[in-house]
């Protein structure tokens, strides 16, 4: 009897309290938010944004790279308008911020042994096996081969990667297997390669028969034809048709064999962002062709490259290009005006191969050798990156989401003498504006794949580790974040903030292990802020690791702000 009058004298005081809400039809108000809400995932990424991004090199009269200018000395145009420049940065090459701001604890019963040095420099030797010949491929190995004997320093790490995929080695400082995978690269074309094919027709002469309808690079494919199958002169209709259906299968498979290459060389990029340092690829490769199409990828590849810090520079693998005149002995002759023609075509598809080669340098600050039989100078050459570059940033005034190619000019006042500027030539438009949660992930990923240090929101890093046996540990990062620093939003008495923290862990080789991403919803009293917060905010991320040395990255972003800090650790667990 008494717990049903328990629960009666329940029910009453539920319904006196809800009765005003009732009588006014509303529903009756939540819970107070918690003050502090911990959200955890893995972190994923976006990597489009509407700020256009332009790494400058400029060069004195005897090619030194010059880092003394200001943003005020650059003029920056996109379709011949000048633009306002909004970021402006000054990059030297070599040499790292150090982590001076990170501790580590451990056991005290354990000695601390010496904490593992960061690798400085990474780069990938991209050899183009699709396109190059067998001739070419087997110089330009011994050239890489000596390169990396010599010069691979002990604080850098290299890969290797083939257009094909059919053989890669991921980042090491083993010189043995680093040669080893070199040897063991072989051309591998997608397609089959005829020199003597009826016709030899040239994937630039393809796209110039079939896409440009050139009136020219036809008359020459039908005289070739006409020469190498021993037609009579008046049966060019038969010939012109042999032309076409060999244009038309060769436009296929160089589309194949471009569009493979235009990937993996984002994939190389992808993979490079995903290590700390300095980062660059050598595409090594005699170049090819690129139709319309292809256009809007190769921009992407350079916007990727671009936001990653990626620097590609590029090897013209044929070395010191010289045009046989009538061709080689592989292929037929024929009519004076028809070797004039071929001769021309030829000329005109290897200048159009270098167009790869040179616009990837000159869009991401790296160098294009070519012209050269000395690869291996040119791989020292390559090595060596320009000290200083200049990342200009610019949104596009009144742009349209329409993905149309825009034209890129950089220059010096008439009072800035004697320089070369070298950037990229252009980009295209997005399809669509990037919004503000795009534009944090991608702010935070930067920041996590960097070795920079930025301190715009007070914070410090800890490590601490603790081993369960001899062949598994538990590795602890520790943020203390002075959450007081913060700009808030007042809702309802409030303070409210969102935190991002991202901890990830990364090994000797500076390949990333495991990375944690925890969002704090804040909505704080004024009394927490100023007194219970007083000493900052812990937030604490476990990874299960095994013994070995390993860097840790961990990066701090507020909403309301966005302000950032990011701060560098290591650790070795013996």
């Amino acid at each position: 009897m008494r717990s049903n009058l328990h629960r009666r004298f329940f029910v009453a005081v539920v319904a006196l309290e809800l009765f005003p809400f009732l009588l006014a039809g509303q529903t009756p108000p939540d819970k107070p938010a918690a003050e502090v809400a911990t959200r955890e995932a893995t972190p994923t990424f976006s990597t489009r944004s509407n700020l256009v991004v332009v790494r400058v090199v400029v060069r004195d009269k005897d090619g030194h790279a010059n880092g003394n200018l200001q943003k005020e000395d650059f003029q920056l145009f996109d379709k011949g308008k000048p633009q306002f420049i909004s970021k402006f940065t000054v990059e030297k090459s070599g040499g790292l911020k150090g982590a001076d701001a990170t501790t580590t604890s451990q056991p005290a019963d354990q000695k601390q042994p010496s904490e593992p040095v960061p690798p400085e420099r990474y780069v990938a030797y991209l050899f183009d096996d699709i396109h190059i010949s067998f001739g070419d491929l087997s110089i330009a190995r011994q050239a890489a081969e000596k390169h990396l004997t010599a010069a691979l320093l002990a604080s850098s790490r290299a890969a290797i990667f083939t257009t094909s995929g059919r053989t890669t080695l991921d980042f090491t400082d083993d010189v043995a297997k680093l040669r080893d995978t070199l040897n063991r690269i072989m051309p591998s074309p997608i397609g089959a390669h005829n020199p003597s094919a009826c016709p030899n027709v040239t994937y630039y002469q393809a796209d110039m028969i079939e896409n440009k309808h050139d009136t020219q690079a036809l008359q020459a494919a039908t005289w070739d034809t006409i020469a190498c199958a021993g037609l009579d002169p008046t049966q060019t209709q038969v010939a012109a048709s042999m032309a076409h259906s060999a244009s038309m299968q060769q436009l296929s498979v160089g589309d194949q064999e471009t569009r493979v290459s235009l990937k993996v060389l984002r994939d190389v990029i992808r993979r490079m962002s995903a290590v700390p340092g300095q980062r660059s690829i050598i595409l090594v490769s005699p170049g090819f062709h690129l139709l319309d199409e292809h256009r809007f990828d190769e921009i992407e590849v350079m916007d990727r490259a671009i936001r990653a810090n990626v620097v590609i520079s590029s090897l013209d693998a044929r070395g010191l290009y010289t045009l046989i005149p009538g061709g080689d002995a592989s292929q037929r002759g024929g009519p004076i005006a028809t070797i004039a023609l071929r001769d021309q075509f030829a000329h005109a598809a290897a200048m159009a191969d270098d167009d790869i080669l040179a616009e990837l340098a000159d869009a991401t600050g790296g160098a294009w050798i070519h012209n050269t039989n000395d690869l291996q100078g040119g791989f020292t050459r390559i090595d060596t990156p320009p000290e200083f570059y200049y990342v200009l940033g610019f949104t596009p005034q009144n742009l349209k989401f329409d993905g149309s190619y825009h034209s890129l000019k950089v220059t010096l006042p008439k009072t800035q003498k004697g320089f070369t500027v070298q950037a990229r030539r252009g980009y295209y438009a997005p399809r669509h504006e990037e919004n503000a949660a795009q534009e944090a992930k991608r702010e935070v990923e930067e920041a996590l794949f960097s070795r920079e240090e930025w301190h715009d929101i007070p914070a410090s890093l800890e490590t601490q580790f603790f081993k369960s046996t001899d062949e598994k540990a538990k590795l602890s990062v520790v943020a203390r974040v002075d959450v007081r620093t913060l700009a808030y939003r007042k809702v309802d008495g409030r303070n409210v903030d969102t935190l991002t923290v991202v901890s990830g862990v990364f090994d000797r080789n500076g390949n990333c292990i495991n990375a944690v991403e925890k969002t704090i919803d804040m909505h704080l009293k004024d009394e927490t802020l100023a007194r219970r917060l007083a000493s900052g905010m812990t937030v604490k991320t476990a990874f299960d690791v095994a013994p070995g040395g390993y860097f840790v990255r961990l990066v701090v972003r507020d909403d309301e702000g966005q302000k950032m800090a990011a701060l560098n650790g290591a650790v070795e667990i013996p």
